[in-house]
């Protein structure tokens, strides 16, 4: 049996970091010489290659700083204060490289890195956004050029009057040497100056997120031994072994989510419907696995208890702490993760109907498990959106397919939830709610001639809902707002 070892897990990242550093040559070269050419033509070619050798020496170790403070996650990482100090220093000297020394250029390539640093830790863009379409990375490259031209100008404007305030600051016989000279030229060429700079920097960051975020396949190549034998398990290994916060696990769910949606790549997911199943289970596992930690762990965080059949939502958000919302914003910094997974196996779960040629999903019990998971994550991210949820009897009315219609009372909710929409949390609550309704809604529409029937029998329960204690609430209860989702009523 194979694994994901450290070493290769290594060369993946250092792979894509030197394929990082060798495209931001060329970037800082493009620049660098449209600069000369067009604003400081008249230097001699060996100023010219003093200046470009410092010029790219400053943004390679920018480069190696970004490469250090970017992650998936948007824990705030101890090394960031470090970026402070690099993107001043790489500021001064790129200020310099471009146009000299004179006129407190140093000073004010300092402030622009400062500046530019504070903007970058305030705004959180150290961590890695992963597109919602993949494409190749020319053309991911490309639809960023023109919105980091946009910032780079506005960052160059704020840099220039940043740095002008500062200079009031400064003893008098500097201040006036920075008026000596042709007042105007000097003034557009510092800031033509700091727009290159920014504009590296910012395309410098776009590049960065496109290539650590595009798709790695772990398989091996179609036709070899290794695809015809055991397909899954580089896949498998990289998301059971590796740590989970790092890139090659994010990469690993990535491509896990899409080899389960997507058919271009079917061979990858046939072979999780091998015979024992065993690798359906593992399959099953490392998506169900997020998804409860996330429900479980978000009872915890509100204090609520999931076996009680009434939860008075109001009451807890009116008690909640500053240190509970910490802890629930932390669960949620893995996001992209609970995401990937309920796409995941909602996905693999709904072609498991046609494609499982054995059966395993349904005799491993995989079915019930995956609907039982997902409604219970649906119904606990719901209580951190504030709705009310409560358990209430069946009324007698048949609904639109002839299922009962049950009283569900997770529509109202509490005022002063409302009012924190525009909070982060909130916001990611209500993102993540979607994507657990549209997963279970997708694993409803496939088998929703099977569930139909279960539910007339009175079976649907003992078919789709597991046997053992749920991450949240009881088995009643997903079995209720399992009919609102037969019924297409669930919002």
């Amino acid at each position: 049996m194979c694994s994901w070892t450290a070493a290769e897990s290594d060369m993946l990242v250092k792979n894509r970091l030197v394929g990082f550093l060798l495209w931001q040559l060329v970037l800082s070269s493009l620049i660098f010489l449209a600069f000369t050419i067009t604003i400081v033509s008249l230097r001699s070619f060996t100023a010219i290659s003093v200046s470009f050798f410092s010029f790219y020496l400053s943004h390679l170790i920018f480069s190696l700083s970004l490469s250090t403070v970017l992650s998936p996650q948007p824990k705030f990482r101890r090394i960031l204060p470090v970026l402070l100090a690099v993107a001043a220093v790489s500021g001064s000297l790129s200020a310099v490289s471009l146009i000299g020394v004179n006129g407190g250029v140093g000073f004010k390539g300092f402030a622009s890195g400062l500046l530019y640093a504070c903007f970058y830790i305030y705004k959180r863009r150290w961590v890695l956004q992963f597109p919602i379409i993949q494409r190749p990375l020319f053309f991911s490259f490309k639809m960023g050029i023109p919105s980091a031209i946009a910032r780079a100008l506005k960052l160059s404007a704020a840099a220039y009057l940043f740095s002008a305030l500062l200079l009031v600051f400064l003893p008098h016989d500097f201040s006036t040497e920075l008026e000596l000279g042709n007042f105007f030229a000097r003034h557009i060429i510092s800031f033509a100056a700091g727009f290159c700079v920014f504009l590296c920097w910012e395309l410098t960051h776009h590049l960065h997120q496109v290539l650590h975020t595009k798709r790695f396949i772990f398989a091996p190549p179609k036709g070899s031994a290794a695809a015809e034998t055991n397909p899954s398990e580089p896949l498998l290994a990289a998301l059971e072994e590796t740590s989970p916060a790092s890139l090659l696990k994010y990469l690993a769910y990535l491509d896990l989510c899409m080899v389960c949606e997507n058919n271009v790549d079917y061979w990858r997911r046939a072979a999780f419907f091998e015979e024992t199943g065993d690798t359906y289970k593992r399959v099953a596992a490392v998506c169900l696995r997020p998804l409860e930690q996330l429900a479980s762990n978000l009872v915890q965080g509100l204090e609520g208890s999931p076996d009680d059949k009434t939860y008075l939502i109001s009451d807890q958000l009116q008690s909640s702490t500053n240190r509970q919302n910490s802890k629930c914003s932390e669960l949620m910094n893995d996001l992209q993760i609970y995401t990937w997974s309920a796409r995941a196996v909602a996905s693999l779960t709904a072609h498991s109907r046609k494609e499982d040629r054995f059966g395993v999903a349904q005799l491993s019990g995989s079915n019930a498990a995956v609907i039982s998971t997902l409604i219970a994550s649906l119904l606990a991210v719901e209580m951190l959106m504030g709705k009310k949820i409560s358990l209430q009897p069946s009324n007698n009315l048949m609904g639109a397919f002839g299922t009962k219609s049950p009283a569900f009372g997770a529509g109202r909710r509490d005022v002063r939830a409302g009012k924190r929409r525009d909070d982060p949390l909130y916001a990611k609550a209500y993102t993540m709610a979607d994507v657990l309704r549209t997963s279970i809604y997708c694993i409803v529409s496939a088998f929703h001639h099977e569930m139909l029937a279960s539910a007339k029998a009175g079976l649907l329960e003992k078919d789709w809902i597991a046997s053992g204690k749920p991450p949240f609430g009881t088995r009643e209860l997903l079995l209720q707002k399992l009919h609102l989702f037969l019924d297409f009523q669930a919002s």
